[in-house]
């Protein structure tokens, strides 16, 4: 095979069959519901093409960490990644709307806000941040979890320190609901939460689970406060070198992937709490969750008008 010239160094296509193949970057493990996902958008794009071109997913991180990958991305060195909307947000100011606190009323509102005007306008607008939007895949509600501190009231996060991502939504929402935020590295949180640094932290259930942050916080709060989806992108570089038509073609398997990609997840997960609760886990649900919410959307008027005019889009979602 021989390297395609111009702009996109990680596509090799065939010089005999003329089968372009494509590198894909994943952090998940294989057997992860998203690394499912990746595979599944793989089998589309070849069926979908005839098998002239071929999506190679290299899983586990093998490319490198969510940086890397966005650096490599940007210059063609890798020609896509499924990677957090935490790591494009900085590029694409307006995805803050999609971290504020209880922005959805429910899962299918979020399908039906990604999977229309409102989420097609967002992957068009990752062109302007360097990337090009070709899907999004499910990753689940976060919620809160804590070490000694059984949640069920917003009150009783009164004064607690929870760690939290380095997202300013995130860091206000705990601020909001009366506790410290600690936007501390995530592999710090294990150990903050059994030395007692750290009161709680907050997540998906998957990662709760394979953090193994269960052994040191055995109380999960199901209050669901964000749902932060998670995006395929693809390279400009590449994007370049493909027509018009295959582009298409990709974003069409995508589509396609995300709906297996949402039904793993949603299979694991279930799978993941039974196993949390026959290793001691309690699940609580949260008490008065409306006062929960009340609280925390005051953030939404702090939002920029760009922002805020998103976020009414969203909620006129039906």
């Amino acid at each position: 095979m021989a390297v395609l010239t111009l702009a996109l160094p990680a596509g090799l296509i065939c010089a005999e069959s003329k089968t372009l193949y494509l590198r894909l970057a994943e952090l998940h493990p294989s057997d992860h519901p998203t690394s499912k996902g990746d595979r599944e958008f793989a089998r589309q794009v070849a069926e979908l093409s005839k098998g002239r071109i071929q999506v190679e997913v290299y899983d586990n991180g093998v490319l490198g960490d969510e940086l890397s990958v966005m650096e490599q991305l940007r210059f063609g060195a890798i020609d896509l990644a499924r990677v957090s909307i935490a790591s494009v947000q900085p590029f694409v100011p307006q995805l803050a709307a999609l971290f504020l606190p209880y922005l959805y009323r429910d899962d299918d509102h979020l399908w039906k806000v990604l999977s229309g005007p409102v989420g097609q306008q967002l992957l068009a607008d990752l062109k302007a941040g360097g990337q090009i939007g070709i899907g999004w895949f499910e990753a689940g509600a976060r919620s809160f979890y804590t070490a000694r501190t059984k949640l069920q009231r917003a009150s009783d996060l009164v004064g607690l320190r929870i760690r939290v991502q380095e997202s300013p939504p995130m860091v206000r929402l705990v601020e909001t609901l009366g506790a410290k935020a600690l936007p501390l590295p995530f592999p710090n949180v294990y150990s903050g939460l059994r030395t007692g640094a750290l009161d709680g932290a907050e997540n998906n259930l998957v990662t709760y689970y394979a953090s193994s942050h269960y052994q040191v916080a055995p109380f999960f709060t199901l209050d669901e406060h964000a749902r932060l989806p998670e995006l395929l992108i693809g390279s400009p570089l590449a994007f370049s070198q493909i027509s018009q038509a295959d582009q298409a073609l990709l974003l069409q398997a995508a589509a396609a992937a995300a709906v297996t990609q949402r039904a793993a997840f949603q299979s694991y997960e279930a799978e993941i709490r039974d196993k949390l609760v026959t290793a001691g886990v309690t699940f609580f649900e949260p008490v008065d969750l409306a006062s929960w919410q009340a609280r925390a959307r005051r953030i939404w008027s702090e939002q920029t008008p760009q922002v805020r005019e998103l976020l009414e889009r969203i909620r006129n979602t039906q």
